[in-house]
């Protein structure tokens, strides 16, 4: 192990030492290397349900705080399932069923901003697979800030609810900022809890197959 590698590992086990005693077992492992192409359907298709039951009980909770676990879910996905559909449809099928509960998005170009600003985390996934705790933190925070920048980018520019100048685009980021303080809080922890859990329990059922293997 190079120089690098172990400032690495060392910097990784400070934090990982700084979090919650519940969050820490999954994340000293270091990698969600239990997110391989070799997970049976029925783990698959376990994850899938409880990933989508999350979302849409944490986006119905309190949209109002956006305090959601969409990123972290979008981020928890991408790093379970090999295959990228499998892991959009996670975040797909959550806004699909709580929107049949939580108001319009007005026009169909803002919901399709909206959806693709809500799955692209998903992309992360591979980052996340390989990395540790700064990955889940970095992808956490990037999701956030993307979906705050392009959703209200689209709002300033398909509604007459501000004048399409720069001055009004600078208003129209100034007003969202209120709806926009918890949404990093609630990225960073839905997404570091879920990656968490997700290590923990896909870590216990590698040992699992091995055992079985072995026997």
């Amino acid at each position: 192990m190079n120089t690098s590698d172990v400032d690495s590992q060392q910097s990784s086990d400070v934090v990982s030492r700084s979090l919650s005693p519940a969050l820490r077992p999954g994340l000293e492992r270091g990698r969600l290397a239990a997110t391989n192409a070799g997970m049976g359907r029925t783990e698959q298709l376990l994850w899938w349900t409880v990933l989508v039951a999350v979302a849409v009980i944490g986006r119905l909770w309190q949209p109002a705080w956006n305090v959601t676990p969409m990123a972290g879910v979008a981020l928890a996905a991408g790093a379970l399932f090999p295959n990228r559909w499998i892991s959009a449809s996670v975040p797909l099928a959550a806004l699909l069923v709580s929107n049949s509960v939580l108001p319009g998005y007005g026009s169909w170009t803002m919901a399709g901003v909206v959806f693709a600003a809500s799955i692209w985390p998903i992309l992360l996934g591979g980052m996340v697979r390989r990395g540790g705790v700064f990955t889940v933190v970095g992808g956490a925070l990037a999701s956030s800030l993307l979906f705050y920048i392009s959703t209200n980018l689209a709002h300033w520019g398909l509604t007459a609810d501000y004048p399409h100048t720069v001055e009004g685009l600078v208003a129209c980021y100034v007003a969202a900022l209120p709806f926009y303080r918890w949404m990093p809080v609630g990225d960073l922890l839905w997404s570091v809890g879920l990656c968490s859990l997700a290590t923990g329990m896909a870590g216990s059922m590698a040992n699992v197959g091995a055992r079985a293997v072995a026997e």
